[in-house]
């Protein structure tokens, strides 16, 4: 039987640790490491049914794609039943996923008026979903256009800004200078506008072998494993240590997507809202706006309370947005289209630039999921209902509105490479990928150094 237990759990200081001791069918998830997050604020008192969460927010979703069961010691009981709610979504939405039980000696509701009791025994967990109301907030912040909208939208409640490492951010060496970036942008931020900070750092991509979990289930997903399943869940629950310690009662998380839109991503309505522990509810905010009205929101901030306002989107560097990416330029438009110049906000951008952005789509050099076809369809909308101020902004405009969004995307693939070494990695024994993978994975990194380096 496929399981997972969870292990010696310690917090010492502001560090998390705990054993993942997976089924031997199981163990090529897994790189043997424990799992460690890292806090800038003491957790040494926070009970361990909620110093499990964040491994259990990261661990379950790939038991649950192996129809695997979870064993822990102990567990919050409203996160216990916050997982049933976010399992079923998930079910709902992917096929391949089989589901599985979490098993807990103990769990543990500080609201005896539940009903729920501390328990002995290993035993199933279910219930319903209770409000937990409270003032002190928190947010998911990176310095993009959907988490700045957030803190827009709720900046009366003056929200901790949480900043984590551990996805687009690596733990690994490398990425050091954009972790150093990022702190130093909220922090300037938050610094501004009298906010508190909370930065959290995870091995969680490393923990669990993230290019092995990429090589079984990439093929049933529009984006990576962390994006498609996981994200959501996982980004939230490495925020329960903190939130306990801090007394946060309601985190942010900014929407990708909007209504209409119903494409299969780790971060929805119906995952995001469900997330909750002893004290905490989350919250997937501006749902109800589309990227560009999102853009809308900060431009009105903007004019009357940040003039200087600059935007972080980039994926490719931390220190500024590179300017020459699909996400750069898609912003940088929607920034012209809220009345705003991209030029002072954080965009190289000239009217010059329209050509290049319609030469890079039609010709397939960006890889477009549909994800972003959402994204300049809704970008296309705003189009119509817009005068262009130059010869340059006519002519992408009128292409914009004539172009078939669908060709764009399907026209763009994954490297030849990536997919035949995901496909061998699905086969390959475990001891042979485990010398092969890290040196391709780093032939491929000097190679994408070198390209962004011209």
């Amino acid at each position: 039987m496929s399981s997972i237990t969870i292990e010696r759990i310690s917090a010492k200081g502001t560090t998390l640790e705990c054993e993942i001791r997976p089924s031997a069918d199981l163990e090529r998830f897994f790189s043997g490491e424990p799992f460690r997050t890292d806090y800038d604020r003491s957790i040494e008192g926070v009970p361990e049914g909620v110093l499990v969460i964040p491994v259990l927010a990261n661990v379950c979703p790939l038991a649950w794609a192996n129809g695997a069961d979870v064993y822990v010691d102990e567990v919050d009981a409203e996160f216990a039943r916050a997982l049933e709610d976010v399992k079923a979504s998930l079910l709902e939405m992917y096929d391949f996923l089989e589901g599985g039980i979490l098993y807990a000696r103990e769990t543990i509701d500080p609201d005896p008026a539940s009903g729920s009791q501390v328990t002995d025994g290993p035993r199933s967990i279910d219930g319903d979903a209770k409000a937990d109301p409270g003032s002190d907030s928190a947010l998911l912040f990176t310095g993009g256009v959907d988490s700045t909208c957030s803190y827009v939208r709720h900046r009366e409640e003056s929200p901790t800004l949480v900043s984590i490492r551990g996805w687009t951010i690596t733990t690994e060496s490398a990425d050091d200078a954009k972790w150093d970036d990022l702190r130093g942008r909220v922090t300037s931020f938050a610094d501004e506008r009298g906010l508190e900070t909370a930065f959290v750092e995870s091995n969680v991509l490393s923990a669990l072998d993230h290019p092995m979990i990429l090589a079984h289930y990439k093929r049933f997903v529009d984006g990576a494993w962390y994006s498609s399943v996981g994200h959501g869940l996982g980004l939230l629950g490495l925020c329960a240590p903190m939130a306990y310690a801090r007394g946060i009662s309601n985190l942010y998380v900014g929407a990708t997507h909007w209504e209409g839109i119903d494409l299969e991503w780790g971060s929805r309505p119906d995952i995001d809202d469900y997330v909750r522990w002893a004290g905490t509810r989350c919250h997937h905010d501006a749902y109800d706006l589309t990227r560009q009205e999102r853009l809308d929101v900060i431009a009105e901030y903007v004019e009357s309370e940040a003039p200087r306002l600059e935007l972080q989107t980039c994926n490719r560097r931390m220190d500024g947005n590179c300017g020459d990416c699909e996400k750069c330029y898609r912003t940088a438009v929607g920034l012209r289209l809220s009345g705003l110049e991209p030029t002072a906000h954080g965009y190289p951008f000239s009217p010059e630039n329209y050509d290049r952005i319609r030469s890079a789509l039609e010709g397939g050099e960006w890889v477009l999921g549909e994800d972003e076809r959402y994204m300049w369809a809704d970008i296309r909308d705003r189009v119509r209902k817009t005068t262009p101020e130059s010869p340059e902004e006519r002519a992408f405009f009128e292409w914009l509105l004539a172009v078939d969004l669908e060709d764009l995307v399907s026209e763009a693939h994954p490297p030849l490479t990536d997919r035949l070494l995901r496909a061998g990695a699905r086969n390959v024994p475990n001891r042979l990928y485990n010398v092969t993978y890290p040196a391709v994975k780093a032939m491929k990194t000097r190679l994408e150094e070198r390209r962004l380096a011209r």
